[in-house]
């Protein structure tokens, strides 16, 4: 496991950068991992530049996995974490009984927020081109957040099943 005290990226304040980005969403798995966040909900369009196809994430989501605890993700598709997140999708198989994937049809791409939330702490990506957003633990921050979230969950349906049933 990542040695938290190491990362130069806070989990508190702005980011800026695909890099920044990337590495917010590591630490932050992270840290889920070592304090037993018992639910998230990731939220993005397509996951396609989230980093969790390397190593170090399904890392932290092995650790952090476990009785009691809950992730959603919620995208327009999934397209693209299946064809390019093979470490992911592997994982996500592994744990299909904690993990809801909805799809979010019914919004265009651009209305899917990108954020990672959780009820100690959340990240929302303001600028998707140049991957800018704020990151923390503020509580009004993380209750409007929450209430996007469930309503792009409400207005979603399954999608993304941990494997393909055929005849």
């Amino acid at each position: 496991m990542q040695d938290l005290e190491s990362h130069e990226v806070p989990l508190e304040g702005i980011f800026s950068g695909p890099t920044e980005f990337s590495k917010v969403v590591r630490d932050a798995l992270a840290r889920a991992a070592i304090e037993g966040w018992k639910s998230m909900v990731w939220s993005d369009a397509s996951f396609e530049d989230w980093p969790l196809g390397e190593r170090s994430v399904t890392e932290s989501l092995q650790a952090w996995a476990g009785s009691g605890r809950q992730l959603v993700m919620l995208a327009h598709n999934f397209d693209n974490v299946i064809r390019y997140k093979p470490r992911f999708v592997t994982w996500r198989k592994t744990w299909d009984h904690i993990i809801e994937c909805r799809v979010c049809k019914n919004l265009d791409a651009s209305e899917v927020p990108s954020a990672l939330w959780s009820p100690h702490w959340a990240m929302r990506r303001l600028d998707l081109v140049r991957s800018t957003g704020v990151a923390g633990l503020e509580a009004p921050r993380r209750v409007l957040l929450k209430e996007e979230l469930d309503e792009c969950r409400r207005q979603s349906s399954p999608g993304f099943s941990a494997s393909t049933l055929g005849l």
